[in-house]
């Protein structure tokens, strides 16, 4: 991750801190359209296949049942 930003910095050949910025103000504008379409597939997906998606729900919570605090 922090090569990413460090390339996306030395990339912007403007301000060294206001393309750090703006690098980093575009990666979380992408990985929230990235979260978003996630969410949205997996809705889609569970509409699809309405027993994988009861499946998995239910080892979801059998795992919670099993997980240590």
């Amino acid at each position: 991750m922090g090569t990413v930003g460090a390339t996306g910095g030395a990339g912007s050949a403007g301000g060294g801190t206001g393309g750090v910025a703006e690098s980093d103000a575009e990666r979380r504008r992408r990985r929230a359209q990235f979260l978003w379409d996630l969410a949205e597939a997996r809705e889609l997906r569970d509409r699809v296949q309405p027993r994988r998606a009861k499946t998995a729900r239910l080892r979801h919570a059998m795992r919670m049942r099993t997980f240590r605090w």
